[in-house]
This record gives C-alpha cells, structure tokens and sequence, in this order.
C-alpha cells in the first residue's frame, strides 16, 4: 500500500462510510427518528449550531477539568504505588474495587452532596478517568530492572535520586500512553453526569433531543463529543511526541 494511500485512510474511510450512510437511508427509507441521514444530521447541526456550540464548551470544560485534576492526582498516587511496595499492597485493592463500581451509580450521590450542575460532571470525569493513569505510572516504575537499580546504588544513589532520574523518566511513555485513554473516558464521564444531572452540556442536550425523539440532534451530539474526543487525543499525541521522542523514535522508524 503506497505511502499517499495510507495518509489518506483517516478521511476516506470516515467519508465512505457516510456515503454508505446516506445510501442506506434513502434505498430504505429509514425514519429519522430511528437512524437520521447524514444530510439530516448535518442540516440539523447548522440550523441549532449556536446552542450545540454553547453546550459543547460546557461539556469540553467540565471534561478538561476533571481530567487535569485527575492527571495530578492519578501522577502523584501512581509515583506512590510504584516507589512504595507497601503502600501499593495496601492500597491497589480498594482502587480496583472502586474503579469496579459503575460511576453512572456514584452520580446520584453527588446530586445529593453537590446538586445539579458542573461538580458532578467534573468529579465523574475525574472519577471515571484517574484509574488508568495511576496504573500506567505505577506499571512504569515497576519496569525499573533491580539490576539497575543496584547498580545505581553501589555508585551512591539515593533511591530517591533513582525514582526522580530514573523511574520517572522511564514511566513517561507509560504516562503518556494512559492519557489518551484517560481523556476519552473523561469524556464518557462527563457525558454521563450531564445525561442523568444536569441543565447543561452535550449530554443533556442529547437527553433532550432522545426526549422528543430528535434522531438529527441526538446523532449530532454524538458526532460532537467524538471530534471533540479526536482532537483531544491527537493533541496528547503531539505532545507525547513531543516529550518522549526516544521511546517513539523505534516504533516510527518501523512504521
């Protein structure tokens, strides 16, 4: 497959598949109400295009704010867990479990403690999006081989000297790896909370719209929250690229 092709794939798929889209839905004459055409969707998306703006800031906020409290909190406990045996031991348990817990389950309680409005969305995101980035750094310092470790000591290193030019830096790929799983559930959390608590956000404008059963603005919503999802995630790409172009260097090399 020619290098031109290849480059080409991220759009001509997504455009082929909506033109089969469009095909599909006008050979059969499929109700919007049950699966809206592309044209429909896009029409819609013009015609409401201020209010879906408006409730996309607000659930690219709440996503975004919730996520960088999670990014701090998940770097610091995953820094944690992986310098610290004991620590891990005492505490992995009780994060599996609660990470076990639907989160759709935990925002009725925040309702009850916070109310309606953005806290919920934001501490669901967080909530919903922490996990995966405490583990990957944990996973990262754990890669540290003892043998290196012991070398480093017989040369006078501090095991906090090791963790902070070591272990950091080798769990970086890692970190990085989980924030582009962790932006995109930051998004499914925030989404959530809107959908069940909130006057406010894509979310509750899908709620609306799969209220009065508005196909074109649910399916526009949706549309929404994965550009939106996209971008942030090509952002982290970029910037991964960016801070650990030594641990990706082999992988584009081969690519």
């Amino acid at each position: 497959m020619s290098p031109a092709l290849i480059r080409t794939l991220p759009w001509s798929l997504p455009l082929a598949l909506m033109i089969l889209w469009e095909i599909v839905c006008r050979v059969f004459s499929i109700q919007a109400f049950i699966l809206p055409a592309p044209s429909a969707i896009a029409a819609t998306t013009i015609e409401l295009h201020a209010a879906i703006v408006q409730h996309a800031l607000q659930t690219l906020f709440t996503t975004v704010v919730g996520f960088a409290i999670a990014v701090g909190f998940g770097l610091l406990l995953g820094i944690a867990l992986g310098a610290s045996k004991p620590i891990y031991d005492a505490m992995y348990p009780m994060m599996v479990g609660f990470n076990s817990v639907p989160k759709v389950a935990i925002v009725p309680i925040l309702v009850i403690w916070f109310g309606i409005g953005t806290v919920p969305a934001i501490i669901t995101a967080f909530l919903i999006s922490f996990f995966p980035i405490v583990v990957n750094v944990a996973t990262g310092l754990a890669t540290i081989e003892p043998e290196l470790q012991d070398v480093l000591r017989s040369l006078g290193a501090r095991k906090l000297q090791i963790l902070v030019k070591v272990g950091i830096p080798r769990s970086m790929p890692y970190f990085f790896a989980a924030l582009k799983v962790a932006i995109t559930l930051a998004f499914v959390g925030s989404v959530m909370s809107e959908m069940v608590a909130s006057n406010s956000g894509i979310g509750y404008l899908m709620q609306q719209a799969a209220s009065t059963f508005n196909g074109p603005l649910l399916f526009s919503g949706l549309i929404v929250i994965a550009i939106m999802g996209v971008v942030m995630y090509e952002a982290f790409v970029w910037i991964e690229h960016r801070f650990t172009f030594w641990a990706t260097r082999a992988r584009d090399a081969v690519s």
